[in-house]
C-alpha cells in the first residue's frame, strides 16, 4: 500500500465514498526454485499536505509534505519461497515450500493541511474571499452565508521583487468550531501549517457583531483546537473602513482595535478589501514577518510504529548463520517483517526506532551469541546491513 503525492490533486474527495483498498496477498512458493509472486502494490494517490494518521490513536504515520512524495505504508502479502529455498544437505529436493503470507491490514484517517503561508481567518462575510480575490490570482466563489467557501481557497500574492508568498483563505469559523461545531474541524486543520496569520474583522459591524469581540473569539477557537496557533504572528486587518458611518459620540473602530491589540504586539491595519485603501500596506508587513521567520514549512513526524503497539511482543524470530557463508547472518520471523513494512529507515527516527526495536527483542544479544564480528552482514527480508559494534 502505497501512497503517492499527485500535484494535480487539492482535495480527498476521492476517498469519500470508497474506504477500503486492499492488495493482494502474496503467492504461494512452487517447486522447481519458484518464488511465489509478492502481493501487487495499489498506489492511492492524494494532494500534496496530506497527513496519514493511525484511526484510534490519531498519531502520524506519514505526512506527504516538502520532499516526501512517494511512501510504503504497508506492504503487501510477500510471495512463499520455492522449494529449493529449503534443501539440505540430506534432502536436496525437499517436496513442500514456503505459502504466500497474507497483507497486513490497517485503518488510517487522512487529513489535508494545506501548505501556505499566510492563513486568512475570521467570521463568515467580514470579506474573506474579496480579499483574496483582490490580493491574489484565485478565484473564490462570493456569496453572503455562512460557510459559503466549502474548502480552503489559495492564492498567490506576487509582490515586487518576486518576494510573493502563498495565502489560504480559511472559511469562515464560528463559535464552537474547535469543538467541531459547524464543520470546525474540517477547516481549522488547515490553519495548522501557516506561519502568520490575518484576522480579517468587520470593523464597520454591518452584521452588528463587535470587531473586538471577533478577534478573541476567534483566537479562543484557535488555542482550544491547538495551543501552538496562539504563538503564531499574528496581524489584524480592519475591513470595510468605506463603510464606517462615525456618529458623535461613538468611539472610533479602528483606534478600539489599535488601543486593545497593539500593546499586545498585534498591529492593526485599516483597509478595504472592495476599494483596495490599505492592502499594499498589510502585504508588505506580512512579507517582512515572513521574512524574519525560518523558512522551514511545517512537518509533522513519524508518530506511529505499529509494532510499539502489538499486543503480543513475544512473535519469535530465527537468527541463524547462512549455510553459503558463515559472514552472513539471516534474521526472519513475522514481527520482524511487519515492523519492516510500516518503517520507514530513510528518516532518523525511523531508523532510530529500527535500532532499538533489534535491541529490545534481543536480535542483536542473539547475533552475538552466534559471533557474528564487525563487517560481517545481516540479511532480513530483502535488507542488508553490515554490523558494527
Amino acid at each position: 500500500m502505497i501512497f503517492q503525492v499527485d500535484e494535480g490533486l487539492n482535495t480527498l474527495i476521492d476517498y469519500r465514498h470508497k474506504r477500503k483498498f486492499s492488495a493482494t496477498d502474496g503467492e504461494e512458493g512452487g517447486k522447481k526454485r519458484c518464488h511465489g509472486a509478492d502481493g501487487k502494490d495499489v498506489v492511492l494517490k492524494v494532494p500534496a499536505g496530506t497527513v496519514i494518521k493511525e484511526a484510534v490513536s490519531g498519531q502520524v504515520i506519514a505526512d506527504m509534505s516538502g520532499e516526501n512524495k512517494r511512501q510504503v505504508i504497508l506492504k503487501g502479502g510477500r510471495g512463499g519461497n520455492g522449494n529449493m529455498h529449503y534443501a539440505t544437505s540430506t534432502m536436496q529436493a525437499p517436496k513442500y515450500a514456503q505459502p504466500g503470507q497474507e497483507a497486513k491490514e490497517l485503518e488510517v484517517v487522512l487529513e489535508l493541511k494545506v501548505i501556505a503561508d499566510v492563513g486568512l481567518v475570521g467570521y463568515p462575510n467580514v470579506g474573506k474571499s474579496t480579499l483574496l480575490s483582490r490580493v491574489t490570482n484565485a478565484t473564490p466563489k462570493i456569496a453572503n452565508y455562512h460557510f459559503t467557501t466549502l474548502s480552503p481557497n489559495l492564492g498567490v500574492v506576487d509582490l515586487e521583487g518576486g518576494r510573493g508568498f502563498v495565502i489560504a483563505d480559511i472559511p469562515g469559523l464560528i463559535e464552537g468550531a474547535s469543538e467541531g461545531v459547524g464543520l470546525g474541524h474540517e477547516f481549522l486543520r488547515h490553519i495548522e501549517r501557516t506561519k502568520v496569520m490575518i484576522h480579517l474583522v468587520d470593523a464597520a459591524s454591518t452584521e452588528g457583531r463587535d470587531p473586538v469581540e471577533d478577534v478573541y473569539k476567534i483566537n479562543a477557537e484557535l488555542a482550544a483546537y491547538n495551543a501552538e496557533l496562539e504563538k503564531r504572528p499574528q496581524v489584524i486587518a480592519a475591513n470595510k473602513v468605506d463603510a464606517i458611518f462615525e456618529e458623535e459620540g461613538t468611539p472610533d473602530p479602528i483606534q478600539r482595535l489599535k488601543d486593545e491589540f497593539e500593546p499586545k504586539g498585534i498591529p492593526v491595519f485599516a483597509i478595504s478589501a472592495v476599494s483596495g485603501q490599505g492592502i499594499r500596506e498589510l502585504l508588505y508587513y506580512v512579507r517582512k514577518l515572513l521574512d524574519e521567520l525560518p523558512e522551514k514549512p511545517v512537518i509533522y513526524e513519524q508518530e506511529y510504529f505499529p509494532e510499539e503497539h502489538m499486543a503480543d511482543n513475544n512473535l519469535p524470530y530465527t537468527v541463524e548463520i547462512s549455510g553459503e557463508d558463515e559472514h552472513v547472518f539471516l534474521v526472519e520471523g513475522p514481527k520482524i517483517e511487519k515492523m519492516l513494512g510500516y518503517t520507514n529507515l530513510d528518516s532518523e527516527k525511523g531508523f532510530r526506532f529500527f535500532q532499538n526495536f533489534l535491541k529490545d527483542t534481543g536480535i542483536l544479544q542473539e547475533l552475538e551469541n552466534l559471533g557474528i564480528q564487525d563487517g560481517d552482514t545481516v540479511k532480513m527480508y530483502g535488507l542488508q546491513f553490515d554490523y558494527y559494534k
